[in-house]
């Protein structure tokens, strides 16, 4: 073998063994930070406490988006849209006693409540609402309380 040649190999070989002792101590000194101050049997323990910890936050995680998820169920049927709309039916008697309000969840259920009023007598009316139509007539003052009480998203 050429003296070239062989001062090439050990040139090689002595950057390898240069980098595997760099790489070695950077190891040891990450490996004592990371015992400082804890033995073997410490350290163990916080592992397996650390793990319990996980596995009951996962466990409580799972909990919350099941009820989340319940209570968006809920949610959708409660009554998110609410519109009240006063009028006078009878333009020679009094003022805007009268009224309608829609009441609606996400889902364009729920009941429009009207009221007229006149000097003689008061009138309550409820119709249900099943997917923003009822199967009774509505005002023109009650299509607005309902169309105006739309749940916008």
């Amino acid at each position: 073998m050429e003296p070239k040649f062989q001062i090439l190999i050990f040139t090689v070989f002595a950057i390898i063994i240069v980098l595997g002792i760099y790489w070695i101590i950077k190891t040891e000194k990450r490996l004592k930070n990371l015992f400082r101050g804890k033995k073997g049997k410490d350290l163990e323990e916080t592992i397996l406490l650390m793990q319990k910890q996980i596995s009951s936050l996962e466990e409580k995680k799972q909990e919350h988006e099941t009820k989340i998820l319940l209570l968006q169920e809920k949610l959708k049927k409660s009554i998110r849209g609410l519109e009240t709309i006063r009028f006078n039916p009878f333009p020679d008697q009094g003022g805007n006693q009268s009224f309608a309000i829609g009441f609606l969840n996400e889902e364009d259920d729920g009941v429009v409540i009207s009221s007229l009023y006149s000097r003689e007598r008061m009138s309550v009316f409820a119709k249900p609402i099943k997917n923003g139509k009822s199967e009774y007539e509505l005002s023109n003052e009650e299509k607005n309380a309902l169309e105006r009480a739309k749940v916008k998203s």
